[in-house]
């Protein structure tokens, strides 16, 4: 699915075709810096594929949240100080829309996604030093869900995460993979 794609923290089960990826998460799987918990984690599971300079990328998260902290969706990885997880996030009882921006320290931003939790897309455009991230429930339609500065590198990681900090066993299909040039797109143009 994930053309030079390389393992972050292999999970110990996944399969993969040419049309989907699907991993079975380890316990205590999880990306943070430091803040507010003190630790630092950088055990999550994720496919990066490589790209040079600004993109867009995108896929669909199929997801089975149960457990505080599970989670799924995409990272984009300039190294394990710098980089962007966002995705749904299962959150005090409730499927949250979630993003974590690491710079040294993680900050953490949340907040509802009105669709279907278990079936929902992710977009992510880095553009300029610019990140936006985008989620949708139908594929067409397309909200802002943050707008960050983002460190310049030559080489970015980028591709689908998902991880489980309180237990093992969250089971996520990843599909629709695409990776290419930025979108080009105005901030408020959401198709």
């Amino acid at each position: 699915m994930i053309d030079g794609g390389e393992w972050l923290n292999e999970p110990g089960q996944w399969s993969e075709d040419p049309a989907q990826l699907t991993v079975v998460t380890a316990a205590a799987s999880d990306f943070w810096r430091e803040t507010h918990y003190g630790f630092v984690r950088h055990s999550g599971h994720a496919l990066l594929a490589p790209s040079e300079g600004d993109f867009t990328a995108s896929l669909r998260v199929q997801g089975d949240y149960q457990a505080l902290y599970d989670q799924a969706g995409m990272l984009v990885l300039v190294d394990e100080r710098n980089w962007l997880k966002a995705g749904l996030e299962h959150s005090d009882g409730s499927p949250m829309l979630g993003s974590v921006l690491t710079r040294g320290t993680s900050d953490w931003a949340t907040g509802p996604f009105l669709g279907d939790p278990a079936d929902f897309r992710m977009r992510l455009t880095l553009q300029g030093g610019v990140l936006r991230v985008q989620a949708s429930g139908d594929g067409r339609h397309w909200p802002l869900v943050r707008l960050c500065p983002f460190p310049a590198a030559r080489r970015y990681r980028v591709g689908p995460m998902c991880c489980s900090p309180e237990r093992a066993g969250l089971r996520v299909r990843f599909s629709e993979w695409r990776i290419g040039p930025p979108l080009n797109k105005d901030l408020h143009d959401l198709s």
